[in-house]
């Protein structure tokens, strides 16, 4: 009997073993994306719809994803909400935040020390390397600031940002998926602005942030707005 258990408890924890590699990839996966429905991560790693529901089902048991609603406008679709599942913040935390609370509290030693100018400028300090990095790799951009920003998606997620660039009808929007500094950025918002600033001067453009991790949100959003159209005008001239 005895070795029957044995037996059978190393069976469960083989069996577990490759469930728990899964989900890592599925969190990894919805990290990337920031949301996914089931088809497609199913599609992405290569499981079969009941195996990815049953990962799925156990990860919100879990409350490491969150069912969101969203509506197909497709013309076949007739308006069906489809479910599409993001990482809960219990999730975010299995990524690693390095010494936050050192950081938090060396930043508060200069906040009270020398006031929140000194703190924006320590930010600016701080990722003025990241920018030297992801300014080398936009050389072969060109000008455009569309392109730009698609080339800094990829430098950023060579930075852990798992970031992504997509076009929309007002110019452009640039995803990070990740903030390793969102706990102390939550604190110091001077962190987000030197980030911000960053991303203006290398797509060459004013930009505007509408979302932040380090706020609350699922993704930090920028938008980058397109060239300007050209307003035809007719001059009238009387005779």
């Amino acid at each position: 009997m005895k070795y029957e258990v044995l037996i059978r408890s190393s069976a469960v924890a083989t069996a577990a073993t490759p469930d728990g590699r899964t989900r890592d990839r599925v969190t990894q996966l919805l990290m990337e994306r920031g949301a996914a429905t089931a088809a497609e991560l199913g599609a992405q790693l290569g499981l079969s719809p009941a195996a990815i529901r049953k990962h799925l089902d156990a990860m919100l048991a879990d409350q490491l994803v969150e069912v969101r609603e969203t509506r197909n406008l497709a013309p076949r679709g007739r308006g069906r909400p489809a479910k599409t599942f993001v990482l809960t913040a219990a999730a975010r935390e299995s990524f690693p935040h390095f010494y936050d609370g050192l950081a938090a509290a060396a930043l508060r030693w200069i906040n009270d020390q020398c006031g929140p100018e000194a703190v924006s400028a320590f930010a600016a300090t701080q990722v003025s390397s990241l920018e030297e990095r992801c300014r080398t790799a936009l050389l072969e951009a060109g000008d455009d600031p569309i392109a730009r920003a698609e080339a800094l998606a990829e430098a950023l997620t060579a930075e852990g940002y798992a970031a992504s660039a997509t076009t929309i009808a007002t110019g452009g929007q640039l995803c990070q998926n990740h903030c390793p500094v969102a706990h102390v950025a939550a604190e110091f918002p001077q962190l987000c602005d030197a980030e911000t600033a960053v991303i203006s001067r290398l797509v060459g453009t004013h930009v505007q942030r509408l979302a932040t991790i380090a706020h609350g949100d699922g993704v930090c959003t920028t938008h980058i707005p397109g060239p300007a159209r050209e307003i035809a005008t007719t001059v009238r001239t009387d005779t």
